[in-house]
């Protein structure tokens, strides 16, 4: 399984300590890792019918991020790896399920390991653009912006490095409700934007 390993203990926030971003190596213990079903995103697609389809199918695995234990303290910043699996539902990608921080006035940093795929940001104002991910590049996410990372590979996976602010926290629930303006869909085998159909 992807994740972190520790080189050396202890591990220590306040002195510093080594870690192997290695992909390829066993989860620590000391990471704190989650991990999102397709039946946590209920809601979250806007084609139902093609959701309740896959649900009754499998309760399919989209994503998983694996985070280091860093002090939620202003000074400290928190970072790890997020893990989107490809697929779709109906014509939409898999997509993350989306936040804005709960500190608005953060920025964010996500750096593509491998995979290819897109970030999509939106912020309060309805301002919002899809900035491109492949393996070697970074996407910025700017201060009082929600961010999705979405996979358009049919058989790779995503996977990110994101560093922010440690004490920033996250507001998952805006997106649960709201949703974003625009959706990331498949037309004639590439990606295209376009409006979410469903948006309030």
């Amino acid at each position: 399984m992807a994740g972190f390993h520790i080189s050396g203990d202890p591990l220590d926030f306040l002195k510093g300590c080594t870690i192997d971003f290695d992909l390829t190596t066993g989860l620590s213990q000391k990471v704190d890792t989650g991990k999102r079903y397709l039946s946590q995103m209920k809601g979250m697609f806007a084609d139902e019918a093609a959701f309740q389809a896959a649900l009754e199918k499998e309760d399919s695995l989209i994503y998983e991020f694996h985070g280091m234990p860093v002090p939620e303290t202003a000074g400290d910043l928190a970072f790890g790896c997020s893990i989107l699996n490809p697929g779709k539902i109906g014509d939409e990608y898999y997509f993350t399920k989306g936040h804005f921080h709960t500190i608005l006035e953060t920025g964010e940093v996500y750096y593509c390991l491998k995979g290819r795929g897109y970030m999509l940001l939106e912020n309060l104002e309805g301002d919002w653009s899809a900035q491109e991910l492949s393996a070697g590049q970074a996407v910025y996410v700017p201060k009082r912006y929600a961010h999705r990372s979405i996979n358009v590979s049919p058989d790779e996976q995503l996977v990110t490095f994101f560093v922010f602010r440690a004490d920033a926290g996250h507001d998952y629930g805006s997106i649960e409700t709201k949703g974003y303006r625009k959706l990331l869909v498949e037309r004639d085998g590439a990606p295209a934007i376009i409006d979410n159909p469903n948006w309030e």
